[in-house]
């Protein structure tokens, strides 16, 4: 229903524009204090990349800040990543993860960010004691931050939007009448579109998400997905349907799709009756990196890499090497 609702599909949002219309006050009136002075935001002494979106669920920010992480330590950069960590609760904040760490303490996101990318990450819902917890126990010459285009309390030097090519910006209104955390004008104010699937807009940043292998959660096995059969399909995340699409794409033989809330907490109970007997469950990798602990022999999962490449991306990346290496000097 919210769905159609934020698609412009259904014209029930009609019923909740006076909720959205104080959303939208609430939210300028906040932007524009800290513009203004009235509120002071944290500096951090190196340079901050902020990765967000404009509007609620998912539009692929981690596969970018993973794509981020991963293409600046090629470039010898030291880098840490902070998270508000939606979805952990921690017994107190700032949290530095380690191996140890769970989803239910950090959030799924920042969990696996740090299994993939092996950098140095941090969780708390003051973005700013983040940052400073990491570089306290981490020499860094980069922080970026996985969500918080919003969060004006820590300043920053670069922000990135991430657009879903396929929805956009649904009705273009405010949560919770539309999608939108901030009005697409926003996006005269950043310094690079990142544009997940569909078709980029002039100015915006081309971005596929290119599969790999599926792996065993248990063996580490991988393995051609299409040559998986009797395929149960399961996503936790903020746009299941991507993800399904997806195996489509790869001719998974798929027989059931199973779509859970983002951020959904399992147990070797709530999971033990999606599949049956003879059957594979297929999941994202965010999805995995909750289930190790009581994962089954017929549980794999499939990670996805952002693809980001152009004059573009080069130019976004040099933007961000220069503000490092005016630091560093």
């Amino acid at each position: 229903m919210i769905d159609r609702i934020w698609s412009g599909k259904s014209p029930l949002f009609l019923l909740l524009l006076p909720l959205a219309w104080l959303y939208g006050l609430i939210s300028n009136l906040i932007r524009f204090s800290y513009k203004a002075g009235l509120k002071k935001s944290w500096r951090a002494p190196v340079p901050v990349v902020v990765v967000g979106n404009l509007t609620a669920g998912g539009n692929g920010k981690t596969p970018v800040v993973i794509w981020l992480v991963e293409t600046l330590q090629q470039h010898g950069f030291r880098v840490g990543v902070v998270s508000r960590g939606y979805g952990g609760k921690a017994e107190s904040y700032p949290l530095l993860l380690s191996e140890e760490t769970s989803t239910a303490q950090a959030g799924d996101e920042p969990v696996l960010i740090s299994q993939r990318t092996g950098a140095p990450v941090a969780v708390s819902p003051v973005r700013s004691d983040a940052v400073k917890a990491l570089l306290a126990s981490h020499e860094l010459d980069v922080i970026i931050t996985d969500d918080g285009l919003q969060h004006y309390a820590l300043a920053r030097d670069v922000e990135i939007v991430v657009v879903d090519g396929i929805r956009r910006f649904g009705n273009g209104h405010w949560l919770p009448a539309g999608p939108m955390r901030e009005r697409r004008s926003r996006l005269r104010s950043v310094d690079a579109v990142i544009t997940n699937g569909g078709t980029a807009h002039s100015g915006e940043l081309a971005m596929i998400l290119q599969p790999g292998k599926a792996i065993n959660l248990l063996t580490g096995e991988h393995r051609d997905p299409a040559s998986l059969q009797n395929v149960v399909a399961m996503a936790g995340i903020g746009h299941p349907p991507r993800f399904f699409a997806t195996l489509k794409q790869l001719d998974v033989n798929v027989q059931n799709e199973v779509a859970f809330s983002d951020h959904q907490p399992y147990t070797l109970d709530k999971l033990s009756g999606v599949a049956q007997s003879g059957q594979v469950l297929l999941m994202t990798e965010k999805d995995a990196v909750k289930c190790r602990s009581f994962a089954q022999p017929n549980w794999w999962y499939l990670p996805v890499d952002a693809k980001i490449e152009g004059v573009l991306a080069e130019k976004l990346l040099q933007k961000i090497s220069d503000l490092i290496l005016k630091k560093i000097r």
